[in-house]
């Protein structure tokens, strides 16, 4: 019988792995040198997966915020695919709302649709002009904490609607040193303020991504960007996740030898 065939009626099909499904920004999927498919084994999604025998579904774009993240909810199918087989969800959005944001973020989201050409160019370089030079102000943020939760909150409600059994893990905002942000991050500690506060009344467990990547970010590895990082810090944040899906999953296995 080949593979294209149809599994006769009554024969016993392997189990399905249970499935990771991440919800994140471009810390997902970014290296030291730039953006990487999806299936790159070196992301720490991929590193998780491998560890403990699962599927993953990354889903996931540079600059999303946890606004962002609701609207992967109610519009990519490929979460609505994934909530019934996953076995862990985890928030990795959250950062990009810390960040300063004296601009508007619609004006920024939206410089890709002015035309001509010419005058989405000379907009784009006045935005990039502007934004370092404006963000040592340091405010306003991406989205302020009390958004961030209540996005985040939605979320959880929504997965918990639709699977109460399903564990859900959230995140921690990194730390960067971006010359495009003039390395302000003065939204980063009421963030967390507000996030742990928020996991504490939902019993929702927290990896802290700051703690993880930290000394990566800061040394010559990570990416020259100041943003993303390097290998180590995608083995470190794999490590921390590892752990947490390990104590909310019954299920998951025993890390593979040698993959830490």
């Amino acid at each position: 019988m080949t593979s294209s065939e149809p599994t006769p009626i009554g024969t016993d099909a392997a189990p399905q792995r249970p499935v990771l499904l991440v919800i994140g920004d471009s810390l997902s999927y970014y290296g030291p040198k730039g953006g990487l498919p999806a299936d790159h084994p070196q992301i720490w999604p991929n590193l998780v997966a491998a560890e403990l025998g699962w599927d993953v579904e990354l889903v996931a774009r540079i600059g999303w915020t946890t606004r962002d993240a609701w609207w992967a909810m109610t519009q990519d199918p490929r979460v609505w695919a994934a909530i019934p087989h996953a076995g862990a969800v985890v928030l990795a959005v959250g950062g990009m709302d810390t960040l300063p944001s004296p601009l508007p973020t619609a004006l920024r989201e939206g410089l890709r649709y002015i035309r001509p050409p010419a005058l989405r160019r000379a907009a784009r370089n006045a935005y990039g002009w502007l934004q370092p030079r404006l963000s040592p102000l340091g405010r306003p943020v991406a989205l302020p904490p009390r958004v961030s939760v209540e996005y985040l909150e939605t979320i959880r409600d929504a997965l918990a609607y639709m699977r109460p059994d399903l564990p859900v893990i959230g995140t921690m905002p990194s730390v960067h040193r971006s010359e495009q942000y003039r390395s302000v991050h003065a939204g980063r500690l009421p963030a967390a303020r507000a996030i742990t506060r928020w996991a504490a009344e939902k019993s929702v467990p927290l990896v802290d991504l700051a703690e993880a990547v930290r000394e990566n970010v800061f040394s010559d590895d990570a990416n020259p960007d100041g943003i993303h990082w390097g290998w180590e810090g995608h083995r470190r944040v794999a490590a921390a996740v590892g752990d947490a899906v390990r104590i909310v999953h019954r299920d998951a296995e025993v890390p593979v030898e040698g993959l830490r």
